[in-house]
């Protein structure tokens, strides 16, 4: 069965204006999916946190079967709203940001996490924006709430993930396939923003959803 809506979540310090947010807005709307794209930035990225991501996500779900379509930070948004909400009928995933917690504990010292944690705030760069924007530290304790071992509902999912992707490893995404019979890995030759890769993305989706 093909779901009845879509909902899509940008990826961190990305924005509903992202390039692959508009084309699958385009080619959804053309075999007649609606498609909600809500802003997860919600007009202060400075306290951003994955549970606010969550909750702003299924604020929008209605009880129609639904695709949940996430990019990076937005693919681990995705499943753990999967998990707690069953009109979430299928998930697509791109370059989803799995192990995210590690990722920052490995690009920062031990110096630059004290650093954040006493200011209050770091630097990063929003690419919606264009600029840099403070983040709280709020956002780190927050991630390693979440326990990504835990995802265990069998909604059927497709994930598209970049060879040569230097954000988020396509291991982390081989891993999380490996022990989920209900997930299908699509490795590209692309990066991690997969801009190369929207037609392959698009034909994938046509088959995995049904359309």
């Amino acid at each position: 069965m093909k779901p009845s809506r879509a909902i899509y979540i940008h990826g961190f310090g990305s924005s509903p204006r992202s390039g692959k947010a508009q084309y699958l807005q385009k080619q959804l709307a053309q075999v007649g999916i609606p498609i909600a794209v809500p802003d997860l930035n919600q007009g202060d990225f400075t306290h951003l946190t994955l549970t606010r991501q969550i909750q702003r996500v299924a604020e929008v779900l209605t009880p129609e079967p639904t695709v949940l379509i996430g990019s990076s930070f937005g693919g681990l948004t995705a499943v753990f709203v999967a998990e707690q909400h069953p009109q979430v009928s299928h998930l697509v995933l791109l370059a989803p940001a799995f192990r995210m917690a590690e990722y920052w504990l490995q690009r920062l010292t031990p110096e630059q996490l004290e650093q954040w944690r006493t200011q209050g705030t770091i630097p990063v760069y929003h690419y919606g924006e264009g600029k840099e924007l403070p983040l709280h530290y709020g956002f780190l304790p927050d991630l390693q709430t979440y326990d990504e071992s835990h995802l265990q509902r069998p909604v059927p999912t497709l994930i598209v993930h970049g060879r040569q992707d230097d954000v988020v490893p396509l291991a982390v995404s081989e891993d999380y396939a490996r022990t989920r019979a209900w997930v299908t890995l699509v490795p590209v030759d692309d990066d991690h923003t997969l801009h190369r890769s929207l037609d392959l993305i698009w034909q994938q989706m046509v088959t995995f959803l049904g359309l």
